[in-house]
């Protein structure tokens, strides 16, 4: 039995710059704390006591810091050392050589590609955007230090103040003992096909991290003035945040602010050993960090269907209306007059979640409390994207509601942002005005269906495609 719908609405953040689907896996260890305080972009501007401190001595220095950090977290976050932790200080080109080998080795061309290729068709980038060479900016920009699980080792940016790094130093040291503990490879290597899941187990690592770096600061008044005098004087670069897209910028905060807020909830239900039990028992969806009480109530998502329309793209195949619940395509005559591109092929199946419907919707109706109404009530979807050799670009998402009223008003928010994503789309006469709208845009045909508590969206169909027949058979389709 899943919840009705419930609102909550997050504590403004430092950064409200915005989502996520649209490339899981990009969240690493190497998105730190530091993507939210913005350090770094300050090796010129460092101290002079920084400047003239040998390398030794600094060295030394961190690891006396780090067994003292690491014993005060061990204490705040109630997470026993099993090991000590080794610390070192890396320099930027270092730092920059960490996050493309991290990026690389996590994240596939192709999924960097596709991740692109889907932000751009939904209008969340713009046409020149380039997903990779903003993801190293972005991150070299902001990473200061970091915990890496495969050596066991922490690192610190050798241009930043020590002992005014130190809240910086528990949020770290506190992934360091979460590994110790619960083992943070298994996080490594997620399995494709649900990046909502793993933005949630994001948001549960970095929720907790910020938390006990947060009740870290909060145990001793002067670490915070200590830690706001290293930020005026290594200064704050936002520069490359600032200008990456909003979709991406928020989701790349969502496990810090949303994921402590979920933290504190958990929190207070039963203390750290609440949040600890969640390492067990993940998260498995956005809906469940943004409604601490759905994730309580173990509310699942339900898990969607959406057959690979590849062969139905390349050979204009429109599945008839359906007489059970099979789902076998028959052909059907192209369009007359159309010219079938071929070479169609699907680049990526994920799912949105509630967080990067919201994200979606929010792009173009910019009324964060509509869209997040309109995105509460998501129960589960499945969405796939294919791209041509020409380059066109096809999108469908199944969507299934707690109710036929969420799902109704998820439909009627996604009519306004689609009349706002193509402005100069020409609509198509439907038979039932009030379930189903279809519009004609330079970049293929669009269409949104309601049918109960399912919502189908496609955008960029082919000419050569029946959507009618393929629309109705993919909303009759099973989901679970």
């Amino acid at each position: 039995m899943r919840m009705s719908k419930q609102i909550r609405f997050g504590v403004p953040a430092p950064f409200r710059v915005g989502p996520r689907y649209l490339a899981g896996g990009l969240l690493i260890s190497l998105a730190l704390w530091a993507v939210l305080v913005g350090h770094s972009g300050a090796a010129q501007r460092a101290t002079q006591e920084n400047a003239t401190t040998t390398s030794g001595a600094r060295n030394a220095a961190l690891i006396a810091a780090t067994q003292e950090v690491l014993r005060e977290t061990s204490e705040v976050r109630q997470l026993s050392i099993i090991r000590p932790v080794q610390s070192s200080t890396q320099s930027r080109a270092e730092i920059e050589r960490a996050v493309m080998k991290n990026l690389d080795e996590e994240i596939a061309p192709a999924d960097i590609h596709a991740g692109e290729v889907t932000l751009k068709k939904l209008g969340l980038a713009p046409a020149s955007f380039q997903y990779r060479n903003l993801m190293i900016r972005l991150l070299t920009e902001q990473v200061a230090g970091y915990y890496e699980p495969r050596t066991k080792q922490f690192y610190l940016a050798d241009w930043i103040d020590i002992d005014g790094q130190k809240p910086i130093m528990a949020h770290e040291l506190t992934h360091a003992l979460q590994d110790q503990h619960f083992n943070l490879r298994r996080f490594d290597h997620w399995p494709k096909g649900d990046s909502d899941a793993e933005l949630a187990a994001h948001a549960l690592i970095e929720g907790d991290a910020t938390m006990a770096m947060a009740m870290y600061v909060a145990s001793n008044p002067l670490r915070a003035l200590s830690f706001l005098k290293s930020m005026g004087a290594t200064g704050i670069a936002t520069e490359e945040l600032d200008k990456a897209p909003r979709a991406l910028r928020e989701t790349l905060l969502f496990p810090y602010q949303e994921g402590m807020i979920w933290t504190r909830a958990l929190y207070k239900e039963g203390g750290w050993s609440e949040v600890s039990q969640a390492f067990t028992t993940l998260p498995q969806s956005t809906e469940q960090i943004l409604h601490p009480e759905k994730y309580l109530a173990h509310e699942a998502p339900v898990k969607v269907t959406l057959p690979d329309l590849t062969r139905l793209l390349n050979e204009g195949i429109g599945p008839a209306a359906p007489s059970s619940e099979s789902s076998n395509l028959k052909p059907v005559s192209p369009a007359a007059g159309s010219s079938p591109q071929r070479g169609w092929r699907r680049i990526a199946a994920d799912v949105n979640g509630e967080w990067g419907l919201y994200l979606i919707l929010d792009q173009f109706l910019k009324s964060p409390a509509d869209s997040r109404r309109a995105a509460a009530g998501w129960a589960g979807d499945r969405t796939g994207v294919y791209e041509n050799d020409n380059g066109e670009v096809c999108y469908v998402s199944l969507s299934v509601w707690d109710t036929d009223s969420d799902a109704r008003e998820f439909f009627d928010a996604y009519l306004k942002r689609t009349d706002l994503r193509y402005p100069s789309a020409v609509g198509v006469p439907e038979g039932t005005p009030v379930n189903a709208r279809t519009w004609k845009t330079n970049e293929g045909a669009v269409t949104t269906v309601l049918q109960g508590a399912r919502v189908l969206i496609v955008e960029g169909c082919p000419e050569n495609v029946n959507i009618d027949k393929l629309a109705h058979s993919l909303i009759s389709s099973p989901s679970r």
